[in-house]
């Protein structure tokens, strides 16, 4: 079977769904971890976003490469919920006590609107398209983007930041089923098991909501200023 073949499979299709889900999980967990660098202070964050900034090319090439995995995966979440749609009223009898939650039963739709934040994340911080709280424009004194002022002083706007919860929300709560299933698709969940990688999902979720909503919670209350 060609490789074109095999990804238009349901097998095929759920694999490629939980290689790129890996990849942008991984992306999430770095994201996070260098924009908590805001608790450290100003010269650690904009260093750090000076650093990315310097890699030149090399940060398109790796925006670009985000991009195909991102699109990878949705095209890969679409051919599995037809797939599956097309198999009714049969289904995976082993996947039925993994499919009952909230976060399962809504995964094609928190996965669209992430989508829309994620477009909206960049249109934001990334390219300043969207300036809602005016916390776009600074600079260092060294004429480089003061980016700890930029998230500071955008997390101090009420509006944006509920926003940004909003989104973690849907962010983690796709995560909270993403990570368990992928888990069964790779073939690491089984009876013996089960209980215990359901609870990775939610558990992640979690810390990946804890660990971004920080941030802004800590600039709307002063912990960071």
């Amino acid at each position: 079977m060609s490789l074109g073949n095999t990804l238009k499979s349901s097998i095929g299709a759920k694999v490629l769904m939980a290689v790129t889900g890996i990849l942008l999980i991984l992306f999430v967990i770095g994201h996070m971890l260098g924009n908590l660098q805001v608790f450290l202070g100003p010269e650690k964050l904009n260093s750090y976003a000076q650093t990315l900034q310097d890699l030149g090319p090399l940060l398109w090439v790796i925006r670009i490469g985000l991009l195909a995995i991102l699109l990878l995966h949705i095209y890969a979440a679409i051919t599995v919920v037809k797939m599956s749609k097309a198999a009714r009223p049969v289904d995976y009898q082993q996947r039925k006590d993994l499919a009952t939650s909230f976060a399962a039963r809504t995964m094609l739709v928190s996965g669209l609107l992430l989508v829309v934040f994620i477009v909206f994340h960049i249109l934001h911080f990334t390219v300043g398209a969207i300036d809602l709280a005016g916390s776009t424009g600074f600079e260092t004194e060294d004429g480089h983007k003061d980016v700890y002022s930029m998230v500071v002083v955008g997390f101090q706007h009420m509006p944006t930041t509920a926003i940004y919860i909003l989104g973690m929300l849907i962010l983690c709560l796709h995560l909270s089923h993403g990570v368990s299933s992928l888990m069964q698709t790779l073939g690491f969940r089984n009876a013996s098991n089960a209980s215990t990688i359901d609870k990775v999902g939610p558990a992640f979720g979690v810390f990946i909501f804890v660990g971004n909503v920080s941030m802004p919670l800590a600039a709307i209350t002063g912990i960071i200023s």
